[in-house]
């Protein structure tokens, strides 16, 4: 089994589809863990507020298996094939570490998005503090205690809960 962390987002029909990859992402691996959620606005568009959390797993399935399931996860919730980068969205489901895995090849392992982004970076350090990232050497809570600020720390993060509806249960 590999451990994985997953950074999911949504603006559209945010509750329904946040938790639609909750119950998806169950069923592809095993001790799944699911960070706060935070409301955070677009980042690099003008768009509706999104939810942002992560999602541990641990997987026996392949990388590039996983990347097709979580692809074929976006388009069959709605995103389009070939979804401009900077859009609303109804589901984005990034693979922010996988096991020691690294690339520079697609997908980017570890994912750019930890030190970049105060909303991958909090939730990611909820789940894992001590997880070590591989190529950067540092623990995530090194990290967070070094980034997070210049990263905009708490600023724009706002904890949420799900309100999920009957038909969405």
């Amino acid at each position: 089994m590999t451990q994985t962390y997953l950074g999911i987002g949504t603006n559209i029909e945010r509750d329904k589809h946040a938790h639609a990859a909750i119950i998806e992402l169950q069923r592809l691996g095993a001790n799944l863990q699911v960070s706060t959620i935070y409301r955070c606005p677009a980042a690099g568009f003008e768009g509706a507020e999104f939810y942002n959390f992560v999602i541990g797993i641990d997987t026996d399935l392949a990388l590039p298996e996983l990347s097709r399931r979580l692809r074929a996860l976006e388009v069959a919730y709605g995103r389009p094939k070939n979804a401009a980068k900077k859009q609303d969205r109804t589901l984005d489901i990034d693979i922010l570490l996988f096991g020691e895995e690294t690339s520079q090849q697609s997908p980017q392992l570890p994912r750019c998005d930890i030190f970049k982004f105060n909303f991958v970076l909090q939730p990611l350090y909820e789940l894992c503090p001590d997880l070590i990232v591989p190529c950067d050497g540092r623990s995530v809570r090194q990290i967070w205690q070094q980034e997070f600020k210049s990263i905009g720390g708490m600023s724009n993060l706002t904890a949420t809960s799900l309100n999920l509806s009957d038909e969405y249960q």
